[in-house]
């Protein structure tokens, strides 16, 4: 079985933000690594998503060429991504030729399969820009639940899709003014009604464990009824559409955007040198299993709209298994936002803080199920009781003591007791509930049981106090040193999925093989696998502990203020 992973695809206007991070490509990223580390076939494609209004947005206020916005924008991602150690397969672009022949094809077999029809719509214009305002050109307030700040496509409050027209006191986004217009103007639409009953046969296929807020809207979505939609939009950035009359206008960002799994895929195979290497992923579905990972305002499209394409054209395309979607994470009681520059972006944070301290914390209070809050107090919390006083506290404890009582190998002697045994089957017991956890997607269990399993070393460090049997009885103290270093290892092993940069570190310090750092938790991990006369080397404080006053200090930086 192969496992295939997409995230979904980070707009490219800007860096984006910690709950764009936790809400797709983090979960992702660490189920990736997790496989990976089991010794599975893992292919991670990412990239920019760069059509539609964000870019030519972007590109107007920051004066450049949308062309030359999106190559700066995605150099500019990818290298924050990076830094995040997100290990992507590949990070491509929706610009790509890949994608745009994709989008045209599937069009022609959806046109072929009297799927497409053309309408003329109302939408609006703008007298001041002098062009048509579709989508996030308008800004107004939702009809359905009064955020007065709703953009023309889906309100970023109640998740609804609009359109344009459907917003009260609409105004345009490029001049801010209200002097605006209903015209017609002729579009294309996909029957996404006349798919109804088999998107209701797939969804009803070996997806009875996919997370209630997926279900849920997907359902909810079929219980109000599929409507048509229009795919196309006035815009002259985005992927042509290859039909007569249409030649001013592209195919909306929501058609041609999840092509780009399929397009960056591709893009990877010709990277390589084995160009048809893609069909293996996406023409192979016994052999594959696909994971998706995105926020609830993606979810109709992954589990409505893309689907119904998909199975509208006679193309036998790999399907989705699963899809993890996650509710918001908000910040100091409101949504992190791009467009309002709400919160901690991916750039900032790193300037503050080394990645590590950030996937573990985003990680632990991942939203899950329902909207979880990022608050400073918390992420302090997380950091000092987690990776400092737990994790890292064990590992410089264990080495320094050896190191400077012992010496810098892995010291011999002592016999193996059942205080010992007790120990191996604990730690077993917990990898196996990683393990499952992590499989089953359910990542905040998966924390709690690494917290569980940090803590086996230090009550066990601190019941058999080395430090005393040192004098009473030097070869049982080597025993229960050689021991720790090796719960070291499992440690390391263990959490590599979430704080990769760290267990890299301490692989490196303990003299690890590459043979040695992967293993299946299921299968348990062996205490005695580091053998004695093993040189080591003491590695930097792994996390500092965060005091008040910084926190402080970084919530008058970030505005983080209570109430």
């Amino acid at each position: 079985m192969k496992y295939l992973i997409t995230s979904a695809l980070p707009y490219i206007n800007g860096v984006k933000h910690l709950g764009n991070l936790v809400g797709s490509m983090l979960p992702a990223d660490v189920t990736a690594r997790f496989l990976r580390q089991e010794g599975e076939e893992v292919l991670y494609i990412c990239a920019t998503d760069e059509h539609g209004t964000p870019a030519e947005i972007g590109a107007f206020h920051a004066k450049q060429s949308i062309e030359k916005y999106c190559t700066d924008h995605y150099e500019l991602q990818k290298n924050i991504y990076e830094r995040f150690g997100l290990s992507f397969d590949y990070f491509g672009r929706s610009s790509s030729e890949e994608n745009k022949k994709l989008t045209q094809h599937f069009y022609k077999e959806l046109k072929a399969n009297n799927l497409i029809t053309k309408k003329t719509i109302k939408s609006f214009y703008s007298v001041d820009d002098q062009r048509y305002l579709p989508d996030r050109y308008v800004t107004g307030t939702c009809p359905h639940c009064g955020y007065e700040k709703a953009r023309g496509d889906q309100c970023e409050n109640c998740s609804k899709l609009l359109d344009p027209t459907d917003l009260i006191e609409a105004k345009s986004t490029i001049s801010g003014g209200s002097n605006i217009e209903i015209r017609e103007t002729e579009h294309l639409f996909l029957k996404l009604d006349l798919m109804t009953d088999k998107v209701k046969k797939w969804l009803r296929q070996d997806k009875e464990n996919w997370p209630k807020i997926v279900s849920s809207i997907a359902q909810k979505w079929l219980t109000e009824g599929l409507r048509e939609r229009c795919i196309t939009r006035d815009l002259s950035w985005g992927v042509p559409i290859p039909e007569p009359g249409f030649e001013t206008k592209v195919f909306y960002v929501w058609f041609d955007a999840p092509f780009e799994y399929i397009g960056a895929t591709q893009e990877w195979a010709n990277s390589i040198g084995q160009p048809n290497e893609w069909e293996k992923w996406w023409k192979d579905p016994k052999n594959v299993k696909y994971y998706q990972y995105m926020a609830k305002d993606n979810i109709p499209f992954h589990t409505i709209m893309w689907p119904s394409v998909l199975l509208g054209t006679d193309e036998k395309i790999k399907m989705v298994d699963f899809i993890k979607g996650m509710s918001w994470l908000t910040y100091y009681g409101g949504k992190f936002s791009t467009s309002e520059k709400r919160g901690v972006f991916t750039d900032q944070a790193l300037e503050v803080f080394p990645a590590d301290y950030w996937r573990w914390a985003l990680m632990a209070m991942i939203p899950e199920s329902d909207d979880s809050s990022f608050t400073w107090n918390l992420f302090q919390d997380i950091v000092n009781a987690d990776l400092a006083n737990n994790f890292g506290n064990f590992v410089n404890r264990t080495l320094k003591f050896t190191a400077s009582k012992i010496g810098e190998t892995v010291p011999e002697g002592g016999e193996w007791t059942e205080r010992e045994e007790k120990l191996q089957t604990d730690v077993n017991k917990i990898l196996a509930d990683i393990s499952s956890y992590i499989h089953q997607q359910e990542f905040r269990k998966a924390i709690s049981s690494m917290r569980e399993l940090w803590s086996l070393g230090n009550h066990y460090i601190d019941e058999q106090a080395p430090w005393k049997l040192l004098k009473t009885d030097p070869q049982k103290c080597h025993m229960v040193i050689r021991t720790c270093i090796n719960l070291i290892r499992v440690n390391a092993i263990a959490a590599f999925p979430f704080i990769p940069f760290t267990s890299e570190l301490i692989f490196e310090h303990l003299g690890l093989p590459k043979a040695n750092r992967q293993f299946c938790l299921a299968n348990g991990l062996d205490l005695k696998s580091i053998p004695a006369g093993q040189a080591f080397k003491i590695p930097p404080i792994l996390f500092q502990r965060l005091d008040d006053e910084k926190i402080t200090n970084l919530k008058d930086k970030f505005q983080g203020k209570e109430g």
